[in-house]
């Protein structure tokens, strides 16, 4: 019970702090326990590495800053805190599908359609490489 505990209080800090010089390393410190230990608890408890739960955070937050248009792709990158642009673009077209000048370019034309708060819902980044779906199930199959 205790792990879990610390592993909120880590995922609480990147969910905060997603745009600091954050790594595996520091998380650990900040809870007192060794790197290896947390990355494999909060893998076991969360289905993802501390690292991926981090990348994740920062392509989400990418996302609404590139469909608000008023900032490059290289600019969102150092705004969420990826310190390489070649990594921040490879992540964000395995979790989006697309790069992200491509997501950029197809934000404008579509913005005035969806509302933002809808947009956030519905552009939301796949974790873990799972597969989207086109059309989600209504009801479980019988």
């Amino acid at each position: 019970m205790s792990d879990l505990v610390l592993l909120r209080r880590v995922r609480d800090r990147i969910d905060r702090e997603y745009a600091q010089p954050l790594d595996v390393a520091a998380l650990a410190r900040g809870v007192h326990v060794s790197a290896g230990h947390l990355s494999r608890e909060f893998k076991r408890a969360y289905g993802e590495s501390p690292y991926a739960y981090l990348m994740t955070r920062r392509i989400e937050r990418a996302m609404t800053l590139l469909r608000r248009g008023d900032l490059s792709v290289t600019d969102v990158c150092f705004a969420v805190g990826c310190g390489s642009l070649g990594t921040f673009s490879t992540r964000f077209t395995e979790l989006v599908g697309m790069p992200p000048s491509v997501y950029r370019e197809r934000a404008a034309q579509g913005s005035a359609e969806i509302p933002p708060c809808l947009a956030e819902q519905v552009t939301r980044p796949v974790r873990n490489r799972e597969a989207r779906t086109s059309v989600p199930p209504l009801a479980w199959p019988t």
